[in-house]
């Protein structure tokens, strides 16, 4: 397993690589010494620096999803949710053909493993609140603004 913990703008981001594959992606509270530049590590740290500098819109980068096949259909939903725009929880749970999932939809996005890269801060309430984000509320704000879905785009950050 290689490590980076890679200073974004909004937080510190814990980038986790084995067999050439990303296993996770996620903003960490604290600073890490992991400092290992794997080129799965660099290709990644590059297309986040071209995210927050508005220049990336997509990501692509090999994953290793791990999760129940109900957690990945959701996060299959929420990997469609283009930049700049958002969806409800209602409206993933529609698609999904489940409407009684709107609970279970926000704890398959709560451990989503690849915070940014599958997009679950694009995820909010029905009323268009800003709901859950386990990168913290004004982290899922701020990366909300970045895309322009919130009407105040930033043009770079990084």
């Amino acid at each position: 397993m290689n490590r980076y913990s890679f200073p974004s703008p909004f937080g510190n981001i814990l980038i986790e690589e084995n067999n050439n594959e990303l296993v996770s992606l996620k903003f960490n509270k604290t600073s890490l010494n992991f400092n290992d530049k794997s080129p799965v590590i660099k290709l990644t740290i590059q297309q986040l620096r071209e995210y927050f500098n508005a220049k990336r819109t997509n990501f692509d980068l090999p994953l290793n999803i791990l999760g129940t096949d109900f957690q990945k259909s959701v996060w299959k939903k929420v990997s469609k949710v283009p930049y700049g725009k958002t969806k409800s929880y209602s409206e993933i749970s529609k698609q999904l053909e489940n409407p009684g999932a709107i609970r279970a939809i926000g704890a398959a996005n709560g451990k989503n493993n690849f915070h940014i890269i599958i997009p679950c801060h694009r995820i909010i309430g029905a009323d268009g609140s800003l709901t859950g984000y386990a990168g913290g509320l004004d982290v899922k704000k701020q990366l909300l603004e970045l895309e322009g879905a919130l009407n105040t785009k930033q043009t770079s950050l990084f």
